[in-house]
């Protein structure tokens, strides 16, 4: 049995975790503006109840992309798979704010634990060749988590507003059942990692500076702040402007997010080998921020549905491309490059929804404009690093 035979299985059970989380994550958001209007908060606690799950993404994803290496994926993805669940349940029973805020605090960190883990193991059973395809899969079942989470939410909302986080939990607990007794570690031989004594996070991100692929983790993060913007605030933005409800949002969300996760899961690989992940990147980042200030213009459902559709779809490109190109430069340290890439995306992410939902209360258009800014940033930025890199590779050429 080959190499390729052998990965399929494990990288099917990674999906499946991946999918179960973004799941879970993405559930939240048909239901948040209504579970916010009962604690009689507004956009600013909407962004920060986001922001408060990246937050402790940020800070233990280094340290979990460590131990990764340390001690092995599958460990870390199951304790991930017990916390995520542990917060679904907080989550469901909390009567408190502050319960809220503790219960995205131990998702932020079962988050860490698993995404930066599942992407290292994916690079420990795949080969160079064969990464990109590998982290399209999986790329597309957390795509596909996050598009279904927010049905599922709306469905189960019918049950009551608390209802889809204990299915959420209870589920992700059964993952972690499944993934205990399924899931094999990668053959020694295979594992991509260099176990070293762990560096504090300040001084594994000051270490990150000096990486080849420093510049694409301040991409991943002016890109995850640019997103967040949008991804954060279209609930409340729909609910205040058109008065959706949560059935409407979870539709909204589901439609147009899946169009995005069947370009992922079926054109990526043959788009990035046809143009390369270059042009790619700048072309979607392109079509992110325009998607992104066509909101503004929209006049109803289905106005909103088309915009969200091409976002997704930029969005679905943009993150694996991004995360394959990191991958192939870090050579034998996937955990840390998987560690850094999840923290600087963490960053983004924790300060993006946050400033959003200020942003939200002055004026609900404002983080559609200042997110486009942000990824007319990312552009930039991703045009200056391709100029330098052909520099580069010309002049050793000569």
């Amino acid at each position: 049995m080959s190499r390729q035979d052998i990965q399929q299985f494990p990288l099917l059970i990674l999906m499946m975790n991946m999918f179960i989380v973004m799941t879970g994550i993405g559930l939240v958001i048909p239901i948040m503006p209504t579970i916010i209007h009962e604690f009689g908060a507004g956009g600013k606690t909407f962004g920060f109840l986001i922001a408060t799950f990246a937050f402790a993404q940020f800070l233990f994803s280094p340290l979990a992309g460590d131990l990764s290496d340390r001690y092995g994926r599958k460990k870390s993805i199951i304790f991930g798979l017990l916390l995520f669940s542990a917060a679904q349940f907080l989550f469901a029973f909390s009567n408190h704010l502050a319960l809220l805020y503790a219960s995205r605090v131990i998702g932020g960190i079962g988050g860490a634990f698993m995404i930066p883990s599942m992407m290292a193991f994916v690079a420990d059973i795949t080969t160079v060749e064969t990464r990109a395809k590998g982290m399209g899969r999986l790329g597309a079942a957390m795509s596909f988590g996050f598009v279904v989470g927010p049905g599922v939410g709306g469905f189960l909302a019918a049950f009551g507003l608390r209802a889809p986080f204990m299915i959420a939990g209870t589920v992700a607990a059964l993952a972690a059942l499944i993934s205990t007794f399924f899931l094999s570690e990668p053959a020694k031989e295979h594992v991509q990692a260099i176990v070293k004594k762990r560096d504090p996070l300040v001084k594994q991100l000051a270490l990150s500076l000096k990486k080849p692929y420093f510049i694409l983790l301040v991409m991943m993060f002016t890109l995850s702040f640019g997103l967040a913007n949008y991804q954060s605030t279209i609930s409340l933005f729909t609910d205040e402007k058109f008065g959706f409800s949560p059935s409407d949002i979870s539709i909204l969300m589901v439609i147009g997010g899946l169009i995005g996760v069947v370009v992922q899961a079926f054109v990526l690989d043959r788009v990035l080998e046809r143009f390369g992940e270059v042009r790619v990147m700048n072309t979607m980042l392109v079509v992110a921020a325009v998607s992104m200030l066509g909101i503004l213009f929209a006049t109803g459902f289905s106005s909103i549905l088309l915009i969200s559709a091409v976002f997704f779809t930029a969005a679905s490109l943009l993150r694996p491309s991004i995360n394959t190109t990191i991958s192939k430069m870090a050579g034998s340290e996937q955990g840390f490059a998987a560690g850094m890439n999840n923290a600087y995306m963490s960053i983004g992410n924790m300060i993006g929804p946050a400033l959003a939902g200020t942003l939200f209360d002055v004026n609900m258009g404002l983080p559609y404009i200042f997110g486009a800014v942000i990824i007319g940033v990312t552009l930039l930025i991703c045009i200056h690093w391709a100029r330098g890199r052909k520099q580069s590779t010309a002049s050793s050429v000569h």
